[in-house]
């Protein structure tokens, strides 16, 4: 029998934008509890973003969350020794998960540049559809699309 789900822990928005979705980004950049690092990190983006752009860095970092969120995705289910790819719609939380992480690997693949450097890019070209997270989103939703005969084992 499974245990409850231990309740949500409520994060404070971030010190400089009063922002949740900022906040949880910061969290997940973080490595080895290092705070400070992922906020110099994530704000040093939004200032070359907003050098880079002439415009609101968090507006961009919204547009690029937005949009490289998958809608659907593939979960793994085992139906009578076999498995099928099945297609499911994804979580509002995990949405915003998946872009965020999707969003972190492209910009750590983007080699020989700071990391503030490499994610101001990134998050750029996610907000104008292009990059590596929209590329991923972009694969997600092909499979979930490939595999929708399997859909009515939901």
């Amino acid at each position: 029998m499974r245990r409850r789900r231990p309740e949500r822990r409520e994060i404070l928005p971030d010190p400089m934008y009063h922002d949740l979705a900022a906040a949880k980004f910061v969290n997940y950049i973080m490595g080895r509890g290092k705070k400070g690092v992922a906020e110099k990190i994530f704000y040093g983006a939004m200032d070359i973003i907003n050098k880079r752009t002439k415009s609101d860095g968090l507006k961009i970092f919204k547009k690029a969350i937005e949009n490289s969120s998958p809608s659907v995705e593939v979960k793994s289910r085992r139906i009578g020794g076999a498995t099928y790819q099945v297609p499911i719609e994804v979580p509002r939380n995990r949405r915003f998960y998946l872009a965020s992480q999707w969003i972190i690997n492209s910009a750590k693949r983007r080699s020989g540049k700071p990391m503030a450097d490499a994610l101001a890019s990134e998050l750029i070209s996610a907000a104008n559809d292009e990059g590596g997270a929209i590329k991923k989103k972009d694969d997600t939703h092909r499979m979930a699309e490939a595999n929708k005969a399997f859909a009515h084992f939901r």
